[in-house]
């Protein structure tokens, strides 16, 4: 897992869906902008992506890269590259984004109203071996619950308990998603110039203007 200001390891990519192959290594001397989402998120698209979009355009003709990764750590059926690629061709969404942005007048038809403009991939989604669940539900414990080790004995277990019964019943991985140790959807990941990974957010309207601008000024 990479920490802050270390150098960022290159995404675990299974399918370029738009734009041309890269990957973070490939990039130096500009700074990097990923995306991460899920199909099946309306917050992804009623609010991620305008954020996103509204600072890609925003910075063209600068040395800044926007991508977006698509992954899928549930719903595995809808975040899947069939309607992954639906969205990409025809602006086509699915699931809980068509029912909530339709309820929000945010869709045309069934279709968003916006394209996304920057390159976008597919996170590497492996079947997840059982016998690893143990292994990611310490690795969870420890990024989300920092003071564990403080809980009375009951409570430990009890959170021990729960997180081990969700890994055993984990059907799959996304490589990038975990590697990152990302919390959710809509979230962004900031490299520097000198791929270095700067900063993670989970949601928007967090800084992320701010960030780009104080990066860029570097």
């Amino acid at each position: 897992m990479p920490q802050i200001d270390e150098i960022a390891p290159d995404l675990n990519i299974a399918e370029w869906v738009q734009g041309e192959p890269s990957n973070i290594s490939e990039q130096k001397g500009k700074l990097l902008i990923i995306k991460v989402f899920q199909v099946n998120c309306p917050g992804c698209f009623s609010l991620g992506f305008p954020e996103i979009i509204k600072l890609y355009k925003k910075n063209l003709g600068k040395p800044v890269v926007f991508w977006a990764l698509a992954t899928a750590f549930e719903d595995f059926k809808i975040n899947s590259l069939d309607n992954l690629r639906k969205l990409i061709l025809n602006r086509e969404v699915v699931g809980e984004t068509l029912i909530s942005l339709g309820r929000q007048g945010l869709l045309e038809g069934n279709h968003l109203s916006y394209n996304i403009p920057f390159p976008v991939a597919w996170d590497n989604i492996k079947p997840r071996k059982p016998e690893d669940a143990h292994k990611n539900a310490k690795i969870i414990i420890q990024r989300d619950f920092p003071v564990y080790t403080q809980m009375p004995d009951h409570t430990q277990k009890k959170i021990s308990d729960q997180i081990t019964s969700y890994c055993m019943n984990k059907k799959y991985t996304a490589e990038t998603f975990e590697n990152y140790q990302l919390r959710g959807t809509p979230s962004t990941i900031v490299i520097d110039k000198e791929g270095r990974l700067r900063c993670k957010l989970f949601g928007a309207g967090l800084g992320l203007e701010q960030e780009i601008e104080k990066l860029l000024a570097e």
